[in-house]
């Protein structure tokens, strides 16, 4: 594999430059008097803590309960109230202030980094701060009143097994009103800013909260913890909880009613023809924050499109060789379009059937991990359909597990149709999502012995390419694992890979250089071969998350360049083992960090 372009070997120096740490990470502390070390290091764990903390409180959904952090799972949090953000960031300033306070080099070498990280993932807040997001609060694939449905049946990152856990939930629901109404208000104020989504994203969220109306309470999705109550709860809590959540959930319909109102008769004539954040004010500056903060690398869009058109080219060129292994005889640009055709590579008639296909590669790929994994989770993995709910417009995706054990980490498989279900891309999918992807990554962070701010962080943050790099890189695990021997699902892996390279083309394409949706969509469709509706969620998804999608190429280029760096200098002494141990001991780390990790375990091995 071509490796990533110079613009892309981020330096030691480079990551203090992101953190705003003046010292490099690459340089240990000097001895220092016992009692002031011991001092920098209380006055930094004190700083982290409360720095995760006022995060979690601040936006509890995305920051706490989405990775297992149960904590504040009664709270549903106002991240999007123009005065609580405020308050936010100027909480995020006194904190930065606070740590350039502490002396750094009185800490020990655990200390500097997590001085270093902490210094990062502050500042990669404050990046956001001049760009107006929370204008934008509502979207096909990211919404709080989904998000909420999706945590009725108990089965996700929210569990409703005791009375507690009820309440907790209860108590969210009673919050959702206010927070639509908030929504509402600053959908209103970025219509007057031109801060507005584009009309076929406003389009496709319509039908969604349509899904949550309800004629009667007891009909709405948020009355279905009452349908699954424990028999073992009292007969005081099953009557408190049946007409709390009755009334919860006449009261979100009616809010319901007032935001479905809102977007079809004012929001959606106000929305934008155009496709890319750089249509809106300020909006190439806000792309390009957004960049540094999928990648944490101080790229241009113009490198990130030149780089993906040259993915795109040498990733066709190797499945145009693989094309006749798969029986395949016809014109390089017609494979994707032949595998979709062929009855062969669609076994399956029910949805049993897929989720059981699934759990035999988890087998297969579970008896290999030893042989290149030393550090993994007691975490096991379940594999779970996607809910009806978000099945139309969901990717396949990845929960963690909860830190107190409560449940387990989950890959969601979409499936909406299994006799149409392709099994091609079924092992890098497992991989990526599974194991050894985000699975091994998020469960082992809630083993190790790190601080909360550290340990609760994911893709969600200001890692991403840590995190989707991690993914997309252990896919191509695959060959090592001997799976791609079966060019069936070589050809699922170099599909997906080439999908991550389309990505770091139209993601740059619509945000930075003017493709309209329909260029991006026509782009992605004839590149990959695949149905347009496919394009267009996979669009519809970018001009959402803008930047989101450049974190997996970019991740994944950077950790393969950094093995192939450590196997040309360690040569016999290089061990997997060892190197994933260096990439994953440490939890989630920004590049420029992660690079600086391994080139001092390189210069220890030598």
């Amino acid at each position: 594999m071509s490796r990533i372009h110079a613009s892309l070997r981020a330096s030691a120096m480079a990551a203090a430059l992101l953190t705003g740490v003046v010292s490099s990470p690459a340089v240990l502390a000097a001895p220092q008097p016992a009692a002031a070390s011991k001092q920098a290091a209380k006055q930094l764990d004190r700083l982290a803590q409360a720095f995760y903390d006022a995060r979690a409180k601040f936006d509890p959904l995305l920051y706490a309960t989405a990775n297992g952090d149960s904590r504040y799972n009664d709270q549903i949090g106002m991240a999007i109230a123009p005065a609580v953000r405020a308050s936010q960031f100027a909480l995020y300033h006194k904190m930065q202030k606070q740590l350039q306070g502490i002396d750094r080099t009185g800490l020990s070498a655990s200390g500097q980094l997590n001085y270093d990280l902490l210094g990062f993932e502050i500042a990669a807040m404050l990046d956001l701060e001049p760009f107006p997001e929370h204008l934008l609060p509502l979207n096909q694939f990211d919404n709080v009143p989904s998000t909420l449905a999706n945590y009725a049946s108990g089965t996700g990152s929210q569990p409703l097994t005791n009375p507690k856990q009820y309440r907790d939930y209860l108590s969210r629901l009673n919050q959702l009103p206010g927070w639509i109404d908030q929504a509402i208000a600053n959908m209103k104020q970025g219509m007057r800013q031109g801060v507005v989504l584009p009309k076929a994203l406003t389009a496709k969220m319509l039908p969604q909260f349509q899904q949550l109306r309800s004629a009667k309470p007891e009909a709405s999705i948020f009355y279905t913890p009452v349908n699954i109550m424990p028999a073992q709860f009292s007969s005081k809590d099953k009557q408190e909880l049946t007409a709390g959540y009755r009334q919860a959930a006449a009261k979100i319909g009616t809010a319901i009613d007032r935001l479905g109102q809102f977007i079809e008769n004012e929001y959606l004539p106000a929305s934008r023809d155009t496709a890319g954040f750089g249509a809106m004010p300020n909006g190439q500056a806000w792309y390009l924050a957004r960049i540094k903060h999928n990648t944490n690398l101080p790229l241009t869009a113009g490198e990130i499109h030149e780089l993906g058109l040259k993915e795109v080219a040498r990733i066709e060129q190797q499945m145009a060789e693989l094309g006749p292994k798969l029986g395949y005889t016809g014109p390089a640009k017609g494979l994707a379009q032949w595998v979709s055709a062929q009855d062969k590579f669609k076994p399956f008639k029910t949805e049993a059937e897929v989720l059981d296909a699934y759990r035999q590669i988890y087998a297969r790929v579970e008896a290999k991990l030893p042989q290149y994994f030393s550090l993994m989770p007691k975490a096991r993995l379940d594999i779970q359909l996607e809910p009806e709910l978000t099945r139309e417009t969901a990717s396949d995706h990845y929960t963690p597990p909860a830190a107190d054990g409560s449940h387990p980490g989950v890959f969601w498989a979409v499936v909406n149709d299994p006799k149409k279900y392709n099994d091609v891309g079924m092992v890098s999918l497992l991989m990526h999502e599974g194991v050894p992807g985000h699975h091994l990554h998020a469960a082992l962070l809630k083993e190790l012995p790190l601080p909360d701010f550290r340990k609760f962080d994911t893709e969600h943050f200001n890692a991403a390419a840590y995190t989707e790099g991690w993914g997309l890189y252990s896919e191509t695990l695959g060959k090592e694992f001997g799976l791609y021997d079966d060019p069936r699902f070589y050809y699922g892996h170099l599909n997906a890979e080439l999908l991550r390279a389309v990505r770091l083309v139209v993601d740059t394409g619509m945000h930075a250089q003017g493709w309209s949706r329909e260029k991006a969509i026509a782009y992605m469709a004839d590149t990959l071969g695949t149905g347009e509706q496919r394009a267009t969620n996979q669009i519809e998804r970018y001009m959402a998350w803008p930047g989101q999608a450049l974190s997996y190429k970019i991740g994944a280029l950077k950790i393969l360049e950094l093995r192939e760096k450590a196997q040309k200098a360690l040569g016999p002494k290089f061990s997997f083992q060892k190197f994933h141990e260096v990439v994953l001991r440490d939890g989630t780390l920004p590049l420029p960090i992660l690079e600086a990790q391994v080139e001092r375990w390189i210069a220890r091995e030598k």
